[in-house]
Parts: structure tokens; sequence; C-alpha cells
């Protein structure tokens, strides 16, 4: 039997802020689990490899996302 890694807790701490974010009404909440969560799976993808850029560049710009609306954008 194969134990669970650190980076496997990483990764499935990531999964589960990630999945949590979306269950939220307020749009600046939702935002800023959803940084954490893909924040989360940036440490992972280099934790798991350094060259697991899928998952590096998409949830860094995620996070470029996330932050432009939370703090430039303004209504």
């Amino acid at each position: 039997m194969e134990l669970i890694t650190y980076i496997d807790w990483v990764g499935y701490a990531a999964m589960a802020t990630l999945l949590v974010s979306f269950m939220m009404k307020n749009l600046r909440t939702l935002r800023l689990v959803n940084s954490v969560g893909c924040l989360l799976f940036v440490v992972y993808g280099f934790l798991l490899n350094p060259h697991s850029y899928p998952i590096i560049i998409t949830n860094t710009a995620i996070v470029c996302i996330n932050l432009y609306y939370l703090f430039l954008k303004k209504d």
C-alpha cells in the first residue's frame, strides 16, 4: 500500500480549496478563495515536477485575473 506524500496533500488541499470557492455566493470571497486554491496548485506543480508547466501557467494566470478583478478593476 502506497502512503500519501506531502506533495499529494498539497494537491488535495488545492483541489478542495478550488471546489469550495465555487460554492461562494459573494464574488469577492469566491475570487479570494479561488486564488488561494490556484496558488496551492502552483506550489503543487512545482513540487510535482519542475516541468509541470500547464498546471503552473494556468493557475498563475487565474490568480492574476482574480487579483485584477479584486484590486484593479473598479466598477
